[in-house]
């Protein structure tokens, strides 16, 4: 199973559609076994999927309860072949327990409970809070690649080299995770975001991927129904996230 950190420490950079879309591409264009994991304390990739619950067990509890199979966490989606680990408010309340408890490992623990599934799964797609706290430690310490979304503006790379930081730290905990590199998202064809855009691609140091996935009014539509793009209306963000994904599996 290979792990995918979706993450970006600015908010409004389309990272939970970008997550969810990724995932779903992956398992209906290229036929993959996919666990998407929310680690936003928002829950907004758990409420896509009507899964959002305060009654059923969550990644906090995961992360904070020893006793708590990785198994009892992991939930359906309307989806053959893509699961969930949901996340609510908690996260809060994880975060400052994962601190406060050191009788064991802090930062391997999400690691730990998904090297129980390795085999269940061909793709693990976290969804991280725009933050870096202890639950997205844990999720940097898992993952094998981090992706990061961004918008086209002045501040696009805004955050990035704090994260950079971050992921050079972990290594010291996971050797083998790479930024693979950021991709653009909510393109619009106008003047202020074609020449943006030039210039990011002339300009950045960090690695981008050729694919733009474009703005689109669907988007939102699919948050309402809960539906994602491939499975909704045909459209070029949907086109996109399948040139992205591709653009991705030719890199592994």
């Amino acid at each position: 199973m290979k792990t995918i950190s979706i993450i970006n420490l600015k908010g409004g950079v389309a990272k939970t559609i970008s997550a969810i879309n990724i995932a779903y591409t992956l398992v209906k264009v290229h036929g993959k076994r996919v666990l998407l994991i929310d680690n936003d304390k928002q829950g907004n990739t758990s409420k896509f999927f009507g899964l959002h619950s305060y009654e059923d067990k969550s990644l906090a509890d995961l992360l904070t309860d020893r006793d708590c199979s990785i198994e009892s966490v992991i939930k359906p989606t309307a989806y053959e072949g893509l699961n969930i680990i949901p996340a609510n408010m908690n996260l809060l309340r994880a975060n400052k327990e994962i601190l406060l408890d050191v009788s064991r490992p802090q930062q391997t623990r999400l690691r730990k409970a998904l090297s129980q599934i390795t085999n269940e799964y061909d793709y693990c797609i976290i969804d991280n809070a725009p933050d870096i706290n202890m639950t997205v430690i844990n999720a940097l310490v898992a993952s094998d690649d981090v992706l990061v979304p961004i918008k086209v503006d002045k501040f696009a790379f805004d955050g990035l080299e704090l994260l950079v930081e971050q992921i050079a730290d972990v290594k010291e905990f996971n050797d083998n995770i790479i930024f693979k590199g950021c991709f653009i998202t909510m393109f619009q064809k106008n003047g202020v975001n074609v020449q943006g855009c030039e210039y990011l691609f002339s300009s950045t140091s960090y690695p981008l991927f050729h694919t733009v996935v474009r703005k689109t009014v669907k988007v939102d539509e699919t948050t309402f129904v809960g539906k994602p793009l491939l499975d909704y209306k045909k459209s070029t963000a949907g086109q996109d996230y399948e040139k992205l994904v591709e653009e991705y599996l030719q890199m592994c």
